[in-house]
């Protein structure tokens, strides 16, 4: 948990901080991604924002967890894997799909596809060999 409290740290947090910038309108257009004022992609932007804020929210619960020395901590943190993975595999799909290659966007939303693959098997094996309702 060493290693993932890390990556936990920096994704929930990092989530919570854009979309707060991204509400007060901190984010500096030149770095936004393209159409950023198109109304439908500040739609399509804004439909992450229940799964990021969720992903914050297990990532987060997680660490406590595990500090609290909960078992339910591995379960928090499974959750936020999977659904960090499919963050950043939904946007990726996005701009792939529109054809767009702006390693700004790409770079940030890759790590969040490819991190979880590292801890995801860990707490998979745990989670079905300690599956109370295989016996």
């Amino acid at each position: 948990m060493r290693i993932l409290r890390w990556f936990f740290l920096v994704t929930d947090v990092a989530f919570i901080l854009y979309f707060g910038f991204t509400a007060a309108g901190l984010i500096p257009v030149e770095y936004a991604y393209s159409d950023y004022t198109n109304p439908i992609l500040v739609a399509w932007n804004w439909s992450f924002f229940p799964l990021d804020m969720m992903i914050s929210a297990s990532g987060l619960g997680a660490i406590y967890l595990h500090r609290k020395k909960a078992p339910a901590w591995k379960s928090a943190a499974f959750l936020s894997l999977i659904l960090t993975f499919c963050s950043g595999f939904m946007a990726i799909s996005y701009w792939a799909i529109r054809l767009e290659f702006d390693l700004t966007w790409w770079i940030p939303n890759l790590a969040l596809m490819i991190y979880p693959l590292f801890f995801l098997p860990a707490f998979w094996r745990t989670a079905y060999v300690s599956d109370p309702l295989v016996k």
